[in-house]
């Protein structure tokens, strides 16, 4: 990385998209490779999900209206309810399906990112066929840290649930009071889940750089956010702006079937792509710069060369950087 450590802290919102381009630029041949096999194949599930699922959708929608015109008790009416049932089976699976592969290439491709860029802020050689067998080491480290923030929220979405029908028997009923409260609690809601989110991108460089994981990582994660939280929401709304706009575009102009002709939705299709793997490498390497920008802001100095000997390829074992090594040294400001 260009900038050095102690002055990582220093890096503002237009310091943190500098750093990230300069990265992905001056390492663009592994990082292509990193795409072309992990987040392009991510993309492309997210986008097919659309599609399919907007497909079925629309099956089931037709079939309800059908059905809706038969007389219970017919034949024609079981027909129509056993197609229903078979329509709603497989926007289910499709739905399943979808969220394990989205899993799966959502975590290698975070592996992979998280690592390279480690590796380049250690000024270490970084090749694709090493990340690739880093990758699958890394992975289970990732999925043991997401399995323990899927549950944290789990939980946090049976408080709100149970918060809100405690609500609809108290003060949901008064006239002013009512509506007012309820709004509060949607607005501590979202606020909660957003903190969570930003929790969890970073636990997860976390678990990557460090030699700890699940809940212990987010605890971590909790504690380097601070000082540094505006900069991570206003980072994390835009990257979910240019999500749900790439996502609107595609639904819009490609799924709904517009005025273009086939030509004309397979070039948009292809620029929702193209748009979307940029924003998911992007948002990666953001997230992994930002993770050093809070250890800087809290000085705790990484030791380059220790976080280089961890990220190393011992007869094909990952490595995973202890803790000591980038928590408890100190450096003057």
């Amino acid at each position: 990385m260009d900038s050095e450590q102690e002055d990582m802290q220093f890096l503002g919102l237009f310091g943190i998209y500098l750093e990230s381009y300069r990265i992905i630029f001056n390492f663009r041949k592994t990082f292509s490779k990193i795409t072309l096999a992990l987040i392009l194949p991510l993309s492309l599930i997210f986008l097919a999900h659309i599609e399919v699922s907007e497909f079925i959708l629309n099956k089931i929608i037709r079939t309800e209206y059908y059905r809706y015109g038969v007389r219970e008790g017919t034949d024609q009416y079981a027909r129509l309810s056993d197609r229903l049932s078979s329509e709603w089976a497989a926007f289910w699976l499709v739905k399943f399906a979808y969220f394990i592969f989205f899993l799966v290439f959502s975590l290698l491709s975070t592996s992979a990112v998280v690592y390279t860029v480690a590796s380049i802020y250690t000024g270490r050689d970084v090749t694709f066929r090493k990340v690739m067998s880093v990758v699958p080491k890394v992975w289970k480290r990732l999925m043991v840290t997401f399995l323990c923030t899927f549950l944290a929220f789990f939980l946090y979405n049976v408080v709100f649930v149970v918060t809100v029908f405690i609500w609809s028997f108290t003060i949901g009923n008064v006239d002013i009071v009512g509506p007012i409260s309820f709004v509060a609690i949607l607005i501590l809601y979202a606020v909660g889940f957003v903190y969570m989110t930003l929790v969890w991108h970073l636990a997860s460089v976390v678990s990557v750089l460090e030699d700890i994981k699940g809940f212990k990582a987010m605890t971590k994660s909790i504690n380097l956010i601070k000082g540094k939280m505006w900069i991570a929401i206003v980072i994390f709304f835009k990257l979910i702006l240019a999500m749900a706009g790439i996502q609107i575009l595609f639904e819009s102009v490609v799924v709904q079937r517009g005025r273009l002709g086939i030509a004309g939705r397979l070039g948009f299709g292809f620029l929702c792509l193209l748009m979307l793997f940029k924003v998911f490498l992007f948002g990666l390497v953001i997230q992994t710069v930002i993770y050093f920008v809070c250890k800087s802001h809290h000085h705790e100095n990484i030791d380059k060369s220790s976080l280089s000997d961890h990220l190393e390829v011992y007869l094909g074992e990952y490595v995973p950087l202890k803790a000591k090594d980038v928590q408890l040294e100190q450096f003057e400001v």
